[in-house]
């Protein structure tokens, strides 16, 4: 085992035990057909959101962490839609050989921690906890003919069916 020496914001430091066998990338294998650039344009309702973007997922901070970045190049929604709408999905391990989990923050205040399961080689669900009170929240992607496609949905407290907020898909650029 060896040591390092870790620092955090404000200079604090401790030591950490780290194996030299632990492989991070490991970890992520199931989420590999997910890394790189994809366009994403939106699908579904015709009186939902129309807008077009980007997102990349890429392995961080040493490959313990696969980041989602995203980026809008347009939008026109309703009135009830955030077309400035920003936000930022890490998934992570709280330790080797624990499952993966991800957290998810946007510019709106919105905090959504989940769980990450991978169904096939080319599909990822992340699931909120329905421990927490209110609506639970699903996010999968799917790769089907080098599109990745991705639906956000939500389950309100008592019901049983999922709706789709938002839909996109798009290739890899």
């Amino acid at each position: 085992m060896r040591w390092t020496l870790v620092t955090v914001v404000f200079g604090v430091g401790y030591l950490h035990a780290q194996s030299a066998a632990q492989n991070p990338a490991k970890s992520f294998e199931a989420l590999r057909f997910l890394e790189g650039t994809w366009e994403a344009k939106t699908s579904g309702d015709p009186a939902g959101p129309a807008a077009s973007g980007t997102y990349s997922f890429k392995k961080e901070l040493g490959g313990h962490i696969l980041a989602r970045h995203s980026s809008s190049d347009a939008c026109k929604g309703p009135s009830d839609f955030n077309c400035d709408h920003h936000d930022l999905l890490y998934i992570y391990q709280d330790a080797p050989g624990q499952p993966l989990k991800a957290i998810y923050f946007d510019n709106e205040g919105h905090t959504i921690h989940y769980d990450v399961l991978t169904p096939s080689s080319t599909e990822v669900v992340f699931l909120s906890d329905a421990s927490f009170p209110g609506p639970r929240f699903r996010l999968n992607y799917a790769l089907q003919h080098a599109a990745l496609s991705g639906k956000f949905q939500m389950q309100m407290p008592g019901q049983t069916e999922w709706k789709s907020y938002l839909e996109w898909s798009g290739p890899k650029k």
